[in-house]
């Protein structure tokens, strides 16, 4: 009898052992992958003493394919069949764009259709950038990884990962940011501005836009650091939807993701 129980003791002491061994490896990758995240800002925008900041989100856990389940309240529809472009490129597009011209976007959104206008006299760069990456299918089938629903009111896209780390390989300079719609630090509802790395006061993250955008929804206090491009002029009551369906936080960054499953599965850009 003794011999036994040494012997239940003994696996008891193995089992212990083996679940403290486990919680220390995931402690230690935690901590790894939020130095990690730490270290990977994709955006920040600050509100008054608020930080918004647009790091890592991790987007394993959300399908993107045609059989990717949505969850229960989701008020969009499942993503068209397709995967999201891995495509990166070594350095900003030739500008080919038509400054004297008007350009249009449209979204094909799993929640509906979003349009809006690009000014390519008021910020050349981004637009050539944004129609170049429509035109090669970059932002077909990505998900939309942040909805911002306390403060500021904006939908964030752009980023075929899904994570907020992702990038067309190049960057862009930053412009338009003396626009007068920016009254008193405020992106107005129906704007459409560029993401980028700029930490608030190292010049040296100053003129790092890349793919990322994000859709205002409803007017947000911002400081005048993200080009503002585009205004809506179609699918704003897809974004009420979107925003109405709430958001959820991202344990890994402290991000929020949106409810709704926003996937975009086509953007084009068209000349007017």
């Amino acid at each position: 009898m003794a011999s036994k129980d040494r012997r239940r003791r003994e696996l008891a002491r193995q089992k212990y052992a083996r679940q403290h061994e486990r919680r220390v490896e995931t402690k230690r990758r935690t901590k790894r992958r939020n130095v990690i995240i730490a270290g990977v800002v994709a955006v920040a925008l600050t509100a008054g003493a608020t930080a918004y900041a647009s790091v890592t989100l991790i987007g394993g856990d959300r399908k993107t394919s045609d059989d990717a389940a949505a969850p229960a309240g989701d008020p969009c529809a499942r993503p068209a069949k397709g995967t999201p472009s891995k495509k990166t490129w070594p350095k900003e597009p030739a500008m080919t764009v038509d400054t004297s011209a008007s350009y249009t976007s449209e979204l094909t959104t799993t929640c509906g259709r979003i349009t809006f206008t690009m000014d390519a006299a008021k910020a050349p760069h981004t637009v050539n950038s944004f129609a170049f990456l429509a035109g090669q299918g970059y932002f077909d089938h990505s998900r939309c990884h942040r909805l911002v629903d306390q403060r500021i009111h904006v939908l964030q896209c752009g980023d075929p990962k899904g994570t907020g780390e992702g990038t067309p390989g190049y960057t862009l300079p930053d412009e338009n940011l003396k626009d007068p719609q920016l009254k008193g630090d405020v992106y107005p509802a129906g704007t459409v501005a560029m993401a980028n790395r700029y930490d608030g006061s190292n010049p040296k993250t100053r003129n790092s836009g890349g793919s990322q955008f994000f859709l205002v929804y409803q007017d947000s206090q911002l400081p005048p650091n993200y080009t503002p491009f585009g205004r809506i002029t179609g699918g704003m009551d897809v974004l009420k939807k979107i925003a109405d369906a709430g958001s959820h936080p991202d344990p890994a960054t402290g991000s929020t993701a949106p409810n709704a499953t926003v996937v975009i599965n086509e953007a084009v850009v068209k000349k007017s």
